[in-house]
């Protein structure tokens, strides 16, 4: 058996996307694996037809795609020289091929000339594009020759920024200041693209169905709290209605269902049970309602307290997206987090909605026609795999099976408060009874997602390099409801209380763990946590803090998220409270730390600005503590998880070698 290493990422296969044709006899899906020579990503499209799979495209630069309605595949590149010539001068533009599944070779469809982002069929030759506009590139009208290729080098290479938006910039996006998200309509047939939205205003979400196209986003010169508003467009007359104001409520457009849009909504206004007076804000779980595309009733269909149109099970061994919500007859599926586990459900016309339709573990992705499921799923020790609806297994592109696999041991106990608490605990590969072991305690981010027993593959790297795993959903995580996920105002206490209290029951189970050589790791929420930890108790050897937040004063206003995210999470902002805000900033903490830490932080994390990691590094510093900060440059808050590959390999055993010399 081989040891699973960082380097094992380069043997990975991540499958995602899973797609039916429109006669259901195929489904498409993408299979990708990191490429070590190139140091990024390579993404082909495959094909699983009578329960056989065949490769599609071979290029790598399949990593997405969409069915016409004859039965063949579009995807975006750059094959054609023309394309590739006007995007390497730094034009917007995007190219698609089209490859018939029944055979021959990819031939090229048409061209865009816009960074499109997504395409969907609509009717005929026409497709609903949604892409991204720089406002800089105004500039370029009327230009040609020399002029034109200096202004584009200008826009590629800028000597500097021009920023004039909130948030200027956003997370793997970089600078966003002048740039929309637009949708638009696009003609295949006389290659002509009709914007649907204007030039300042920022589309999210869009849906074609009978007839009605249904769209969600806000002006941006009108912040509104982040809450999109929803719109219906008139393809005759190129006018647009509004049905639902932006700044009402929290909603996302899940699609457009038996005549009527149907959302996620939340006001953000349910009590806390408590009868503090505070609400859930932003953290509040939506319920269904209907939306009339007609009149703009808005009526709700069914109270539903947990995620819908995604899962929250954290891995870094998935790669790629997927539906995470369709309509299909009478029902309309979506994923939701409910436990510990990414689940597949329905919801019919009367607002009932079903029991689980996949099983434990994660369903990320999937597709529905006529009642036949298809989706992808993660369990066990198999990365992402595709499987029926009834839960055959239809691919087999993991093989784990190579490698030392060091399964989770699933663990419950009650804490103080009388909440029932859920973790794991994953035993060395070398383990053997009466030995002395260290341990790493890992604490997931969010903080409103969860920890499952699904394949994580860092952490099996530690268990396969001789430590115990702990980790645990704490009170704050997604899938136990509005109360139990509900810690605004609250970061470093209950949830601190609930993590320490999960590290001694585990202490407690596994006497082979030597609790004088414990290391304790996190991301994002995870990091803060680890950044908290630290500065409050001295009972770890070591700690990595990966992306993390250490002052919300800075943080609220140099990150992408962080005007609408301090007020939410903190119940307060620098006007209002700024004494609650340094109460629960791990930075004024820092002077009591003693555990020697290795801060994780990327030069281009636009979510947790890299302020924050130098700020605690240069705190430790100060204070005396063994310390170490690895910038990682270009990457940004996802690096763990789809960054490029050799950082993620030089990241892990960063961690794993800081971890070595202070708990080995």
């Amino acid at each position: 058996m081989k040891k699973i290493t960082p380097e094992t990422i380069y043997d990975l296969r991540f499958v995602s996307a899973p797609s039916l044709s429109p006669d259901g006899t195929m489904t498409a899906f993408v299979l990708s694996r990191a490429d070590e020579e190139d140091n990024g990503y390579k993404g082909d499209i495959w094909l699983l037809e009578d329960g056989r799979v065949r490769q599609l495209t071979s290029g790598g630069d399949g990593r997405s795609f969409l069915w016409t309605d004859d039965g063949k595949l579009l995807f975006p590149c750059q094959r054609d020289p023309a394309v590739k010539k006007k995007a390497e001068a730094g034009e917007a533009v995007t190219g698609y091929y089209e490859i018939d599944p029944r055979g021959g070779e990819a031939v090229a469809a048409f061209s865009i000339p816009q960074q499109v982002n997504e395409l969907r069929r609509m009717e005929g030759s026409r497709y609903l594009c949604l892409y991204t506009q720089d406002k800089r590139r105004d500039a370029l009208e009327g230009l040609e020759g020399p002029d034109r290729d200096k202004a584009l080098k200008d826009i590629r290479d800028p000597a500097y920024y021009v920023l004039e938006d909130y948030p200027f910039w956003s997370n793997g996006r970089h600078i966003i200041s002048g740039k929309r998200s637009r949708l638009g309509i696009y003609d295949r047939d006389t290659g002509l693209l009709t914007p649907v939205t204007g030039p300042d205003f920022d589309c999210g979400g869009f849906d074609w169905a009978d007839g009605v196209l249904l769209y969600t986003g806000s002006p941006v010169s009108s912040r509104n709290d982040g809450f999109d508003g929803v719109y219906r467009y008139d393809p005759a007359t190129g006018e647009s209605r509004c049905l639902l104001a932006p700044g009402t409520a929290d909603q996302y457009l899940l699609g457009l269902w038996q005549g009527k849009a149907l959302l996620a909504l939340t006001d953000g206004k349910l009590p806390v049970p408590d009868g503090s007076g505070m609400t859930y804000g932003e953290d509040q779980y939506p319920d269904f309602y209907t939306l009339d595309p007609v009149t703009g009733e808005l009526a709700l269909l069914a109270r539903y307290e947990a995620s819908i149109g995604h899962g929250s099970v954290g891995s870094d061994a998935r790669l790629g997206g997927g539906r995470g919500c369709k309509a299909d007859g009478d029902k309309f599926y979506f994923i939701t987090t409910v436990g510990d586990s990414a689940c597949l459900r329905t919801i019919d016309s009367t607002g009932a909605v079903s029991g689980d339709l996949t099983p434990p573990g994660s369903c990320d992705s999937f597709d529905v026609q006529d009642g036949r499921i298809v989706y992808c799923g993660l369990y066990g020790k198999a990365l992402c795999e595709l499987y029926d609806g009834g839960g055959t297994r239809l691919t087999r592109f993991s093989h784990t099976e190579e490698y030392t696999y060091c399964p989770p041991e699933y663990h419950a106990f009650t804490n103080a408060g009388g909440y029932e608490l859920h973790g794991w605990a994953m035993k060395p590969a070398d383990w053997e009874p009466g030995r002395r072991y260290p341990a790493i305690l890992h604490i997931h981010g969010g903080p409103r997602t969860v920890f499952g027993d699904v394949f994580h593959h860092e952490m099996q790297v530690w268990a396969n390099a001789g430590y115990f795993v702990f980790y645990c959903n704490p009170r704050g995580s997604d899938g136990r409801g509005n109360e139990f996920g509900f810690i605004s105002g609250k970061y470093g206490s209950i949830d601190y209380e609930d993590i320490m209290a999960f590290l001694d029951q585990m202490l407690a189970k596994y006497p082979e763990v030597d609790p004088a050589r414990v290391g304790v790791t996190g991301g994002s929420y995870g990091g803060f946590m680890t950044n908290w930890i630290i500065g409050h108790t001295d009972r770890f050897a070591a700690a990595a803090s990966q992306r993390s937040i250490a002052n919300w004063t800075t943080f609220e206003y140099t990150t992408d998220i962080g005007l609408r995210f301090t007020a939410d999470q903190m119940r307060a902002t620098t006007d209002t409270d700024v004494a609650k805000l340094w109460s629960h900033s791990p930075l004024q903490y820092a002077k009591n730390c003693t555990t020697p830490t290795l801060f994780i932080h990327s030069d281009n994390d636009f979510r947790c600005w890299m302020s924050e990691g130098l700020a605690m590094f240069t705190a430790l510093k100060k204070a005396g503590v063994e310390t170490k900060l690895c910038l990682f440059r270009g990457e940004n808050h996802e690096l763990s998880r789809s960054g490029r590959p050799k950082n993620r390999v030089f990241r892990m055993k960063e961690i794993l070698s800081w971890m070595d010399r202070y708990c080995k």
